[in-house]
């Protein structure tokens, strides 16, 4: 199996895994779900303004739960494409899990940096009630995608 092919199915299995892992968070401990309705929101704006102040007074846009979700799973995918690649063939024929998971917690840079304050929610959550429960949440939500990963190129390598 091709390099790309195997990133494409690490990053769908990655999502997955961080997928399953808020459900049950919020199952257990009633903690709430993502909002992809509001992410496909910005996905769809994103000609008229990356960065907003207040993103609660952006309209709500045709088929922003659809869009959020694709852009959710999309953004995993390129995750373990550029992942797969970085890593090679060797890691990909024998996966540990060390360089998964440091790139894993890499990737929560562009929520931080990027996602976050776009909708609103300040530079690493810090407009948010918890801003330190909430990067804990996003520590351990790309902890579970790197296992994710590396699960799957275990499954299928």
């Amino acid at each position: 199996m091709g390099v790309i092919l195997a990133g494409v199915l690490m990053g769908l299995g990655g999502t997955l895994a961080m997928d399953l892992w808020a459900l049950l968070l919020n199952r257990l401990f009633g903690l709430p779900l993502a909002n992809w309705a509001r992410v496909g929101r910005w996905v769809l704006n994103l000609q008229e303004r990356v960065f907003h102040d207040d993103f609660d007074r952006v309209a709500p846009a045709q088929g922003e739960l659809a869009v959020g979700w694709v852009f959710h799973y999309a953004v995993g995918v390129v995750y373990g494409v550029v992942f797969a690649v970085l890593a090679g063939r060797d890691w990909i024929a024998a996966p540990s899990f060390v360089p998964v998971w440091i790139f894993g917690i890499l990737t929560i840079a562009a929520g931080w940096f990027l996602l976050q304050p776009a909708i609103g929610a300040g530079w690493a959550a810090s407009r948010t009630p918890s801003p330190a429960r909430t990067r804990m949440l996003g520590l351990l939500a790309h902890t579970v995608f790197a296992l994710g990963m590396w699960v799957t190129a275990l499954l299928f390598y």
